[in-house]
């Protein structure tokens, strides 16, 4: 949890963003922001989608070091995974690399669990999905599509998407998420007025 707070402060204030100004783009309380900043608190995954959003950047980026080697292998055990109270987990695949907004990862859902619905990302965002085994109730923008192992779907992710197990048995599936960016400026920041001196 401090590592989760540390990388959401830092890329908070690398996008020169007061709590005041994520509160207003993610709908995160600033009290709960500057908890999680603190890491006196644990946010769900849906929280901590809606705080990654508002930053234009994935849940990746904030659990995981960023890295720079043009190989980078990730062993088994050696991944970063965002469990929610619901029972569901979101394995991340993919490495954190300098400049680039993508994400690969493994979710499973027990049977019966609704996952929930997450925000829409910014313009431009695209989202593949594969089915690896189970059912999963896709939900965008309140469009429901019923997917099974072996399908796979492709849509833009500037739109409301809810997960939801409908089945007995666990779903699992892979997505790959490559993020657009957010329309709304950062804000510049102030420059320090010039002082001229007086030759003499």
């Amino acid at each position: 949890m401090a590592g989760l707070g540390a990388r959401l402060r830092l890329e908070r204030l690398r996008r020169r963003l007061s709590l005041h100004d994520l509160e207003r783009r993610t709908g995160v309380s600033r009290s709960m922001l500057s908890e999680v900043e603190r890491g006196s608190k644990v946010p769900t995954v849906l929280v901590l989608d809606r705080i990654a959003t508002g930053l234009d950047t994935s849940i990746a980026r904030l659990l995981g070091e960023e890295r720079a080697t043009r190989v980078i292998v990730l062993r088994r055990g050696e991944h970063d995974t965002a469990h929610d109270a619901s029972g569901w987990e979101r394995r991340i695949l993919s490495p954190v690399l300098p400049g680039v907004e993508f994400e690969l990862m493994r979710t499973t859902i027990p049977g019966g669990v609704d996952a929930g619905e997450f925000a829409a990302h910014a313009p431009g965002s695209r989202e593949y999905l594969a089915m690896e085994r189970g059912v999963l109730r896709l939900t965008l923008d309140g469009v429901e599509h019923v997917l099974r192992a072996g399908d796979s779907i492709y849509y833009a992710g500037d739109c409301r998407h809810g997960f939801a197990n409908p089945g007995e048995e666990p779903c699992v599936y892979y997505l790959a998420m490559e993020l657009g960016r957010h329309r709304a400026p950062v804000r510049p920041r102030r420059r320090r007025p010039r002082v001229r001196r007086r030759t003499p």
